[in-house]
């Protein structure tokens, strides 16, 4: 074995010893069945376990009828039981930001009035800073490719800057959530930028700017000109706001509950809320979507030939097309089932923005597969739900359309999440009784202790 490997090198001792580790961990898949353990979570209709209750949001996907009988519905959203789309509308008729607005709701439990309004913009605006040297002492060294790892490295570090750092007293963890809110957006940009200066390209440093939305920061802070659009900014608000939230059943919010239960203080809490985020299966959907489409636009010649694009479809649900999973990324959802409504909320205003940028083809071409991919899904495999778009779909487009780089898709959703991961601390803090430990069943067998002179 060399004396100084690679820190990154996978030797043949360590494939050795995962090897061993794969052959001696396996658990019968039986086994679930037998102990009626739900795997994931979830049972056997994809059905979530409950685990805890919740006044921040709901979820409505399905309808009950007289007999008991739960039959699909068209997806509702509800934050704090305020519709979404109605509190998307709302902000749009009044021609205003609505992410703070949404973010006052979630961590409150009602709609402020203007006075209540302006007084939460002007606190997230003086909390929108980070401690002195923080950017040259912690972002820019060490930057990573990876985007929410650097979010997580700093949002750990800001907490060695707080000389109450440990104190979970609730007016202590508010002022935290509140200063996580404003500060996520420098924390992700200033990484991006940080990442992309290694790359050698120019740095971009912008001071953020307290009288401008979360929105607005974003995009003031990431272009080097500091220029955007209306309906650039606008239509970012908008998927702030969908994104703020999805009940305390997913599975970041879900470590929230967890993490905070046992006593922890708001950075450790954040950053574990982070590290499921970057789990390709809860965030990063957005990505496959538009790296899909890449690769539809590469091998389909003609966008509007229906016959063709199906065709790719179906070579997608084959495992002979993209990344050959079998999966065609941004069509169906673990909840809803005839209609994702974050999705039906993007859907008119990408149509927008797809004018304003000249890519009106390509929403077409998203139209298309919206709607002939569940008419593929449902040729092809049976579905005891129904399947549609869901916001991932549209997500990524938006972000495609107002040149967000690739690795900020994850840390825009943390953007948006950092205001229901928050609220969800709060509830949990002022109801916590007892640590969440859930039960596991063992399943292995018992083995003699043998001293060393005899194992071999």
């Amino acid at each position: 074995m060399a004396s100084n490997p690679n820190y990154c090198d996978l030797t043949p001792e360590v494939r050795a010893i995962a090897a061993e580790a794969r052959r001696n961990s396996r658990i019968n898949a039986g086994d679930y069945t037998k102990y009626d353990v739900k795997r994931g979570l979830r049972d056997l209709n994809g059905k979530g376990v409950l685990a805890g209750l919740t006044e921040i949001s709901d979820i409505h996907a399905k309808d009950k009828l007289p007999d008991g009988t739960e039959v699909p519905c068209e997806g509702k959203l509800y934050f704090r039981g305020v519709d979404v789309e109605e509190l998307v509308a709302g902000t749009l008729r009044e021609g205003r930001f609505g992410f703070e607005e949404t973010a006052y709701l979630l961590l409150l439990g009602h709609l402020p009035d203007s006075g209540q309004l302006e007084e939460f913009r002007r606190l997230l605006g003086y909390y929108r800073s980070l401690p002195n040297n923080f950017v040259r002492d912690v972002v820019l060294k060490a930057p990573s490719h990876d985007i929410m790892n650097s979010l997580a490295r700093s949002v750990l570090n800001l907490a060695a800057y707080d000389r109450r750092a440990d104190d979970i007293s609730l007016p202590n963890v508010m002022r935290q959530c509140l200063q996580m809110i404003s500060v996520f957006p420098l924390l992700s940009v200033y990484g991006y930028q940080a990442y992309h200066y290694k790359e050698g390209n120019s740095l971009f440093i912008h001071a953020p700017r307290p009288e401008l939305s979360t929105a607005e920061n974003i995009l003031h802070l990431l272009r080097p000109d500091s220029q955007y659009s209306y309906w650039e900014a606008h239509v970012l608000d908008i998927c702030l706001i969908l994104h703020a939230e999805h009940g305390g059943g997913n599975n970041s919010t879900f470590t929230t509950h967890v993490v905070t239960s046992s006593g922890t203080d708001t950075y450790s809490c954040m950053a574990a809320a982070l590290a499921s985020l970057k789990g390709p299966r809860h965030g990063g959907a957005n990505i496959k979507v538009v790296r899909m489409f890449e690769d539809l636009k590469r091998q389909v010649a003609d966008w509007e030939d229906e016959d063709e694009v199906r065709a790719y479809l179906q070579a997608l649900l084959d495992k002979k097309a993209f990344d050959r999973s079998g999966l065609i990324y941004g069509m169906g959802h673990a909840v809803y089932s005839l209609s994702d409504p974050r999705a039906n909320v993007l859907r008119s205003f990408v149509e927008k923005l797809s004018s304003e940028k000249g890519r009106e083809k390509e929403y077409k071409l998203y139209s298309l597969v919206e709607r002939l991919g569940p008419e593929v899904i449902s040729g092809e495999r049976k579905i005891y739900k129904g399947v549609s778009a869901n916001v991932d779909f549209y997500s990524g487009f938006v972000y495609h359309m107002l040149d967000l780089p690739l690795e900020l898709y994850t840390p825009i959703f943390a953007i948006a999440r950092i205001a229901g991961w928050s609220a969800h601390r709060v509830e949990e803090l002022i109801n916590m009784s007892k640590i969440i430990r859930p039960a596991y069943q063992y399943v292995g067998s018992h083995q003699e202790y043998r001293p060393l002179t005899d194992r071999s």
